[in-house]
């Protein structure tokens, strides 16, 4: 498995994603994750299935120095006590006494972002996460982060597939040598089925959601968290890792329509500034 350096972690770039798998449903689908071999395993307090992944990790007996592990903190507690507390019951409900990364999971409108970014970079002094991170900022946000506040973010994580353009925030992170964290990769589903990938796919021998996946891994500077339920769709993701596009295909892909985007709830920053 490949893996990203940033700021003294080493990050698979293929991880495992947990959104929309709540409760105990998702504990033998993580258990089958790690059994296959994902090592990085991404989850959220709004998930509500942390306490699921905390007792799939604890089942697996993998060492705790072997796995990275992502949580974030939830938009509307984003108070310095909330951003505390919030972290204090993630870490209880997964079990362990630290987490790898932990990340603002949507910015907020009446967020005080200096106080924000203060209290996790506290919690990282403290050695309850080895370093933090943001989900969902605009570029306007993300420079008040990393220019104006000066703070060094492990990742950015933000909705990345063959059908939504990134080309100037990935320039702005290459800039700073910080990954970036593509959810959503599959597009919510619709690169399996979508015409193009297919006949790329056809090619290589491989699903239309196994290109999607290449496609982003091909990147320098990505890592992608598609969600699997299904053991053959864990393992069909693994075996993406196999997959080496060619100029080709990333000319045919390049050529998709990249203004859509799926994840755009009411709370959300206005992505064009």
């Amino acid at each position: 498995m490949d893996t990203v350096q940033t700021q003294g972690l080493t990050i698979p770039r293929l991880g495992f994603g947990t959104f929309r798998m709540p409760g105990n449903e998702c504990q033998p689908v993580v258990e089958s994750a790690l059994e296959l071999g994902y090592r990085h395993i991404d989850t959220a307090e709004m998930y509500q299935n942390e306490g699921a992944v905390g007792a799939a990790i604890a089942a697996s007996g993998i060492a705790r120095s072997a796995l990275h592990i992502t949580t974030k903190v939830w938009h509307e507690h984003l108070a310095p006590d909330a951003i505390r507390r919030s972290l204090g019951v993630s870490l209880e409900k997964l079990g362990v006494d630290f987490v790898d990364l932990y990340m603002i999971h949507w910015p907020s409108t009446n967020m005080d972002l200096p106080a924000v970014i203060e209290t996790i970079q506290q919690l990282q002094e403290e050695g309850l996460t080895r370093a933090i991170g943001v989900c969902n900022f605009n570029m306007q946000l993300l420079k008040i982060v990393v220019e104006d506040i000066g703070t060094s973010i492990a990742c950015h994580q933000v909705e990345y597939h063959p059908f939504l353009e990134q080309d100037a925030m990935l320039a702005y992170l290459r800039a700073r040598d910080i990954p970036l964290v593509a959810y959503a990769p599959l597009a919510q589903g619709r690169a399996a089925t979508d015409p193009v990938l297919s006949r790329i796919g056809v090619k290589h021998g491989a699903t239309a959601a196994q290109v999607a996946i290449a496609w982003l891994l091909d990147q320098p500077g990505v890592v992608a968290i598609p969600k699997a339920q299904r053991r053959e769709s864990q393992l069909a993701n693994l075996d993406a890792l196999r997959i080496r596009l060619d100029d080709s295909d990333r000319a045919t892909i390049a050529a998709l329509p990249k203004n859509q985007r799926f994840v755009n709830p009411p709370f959300a920053p206005q992505w064009d500034a």
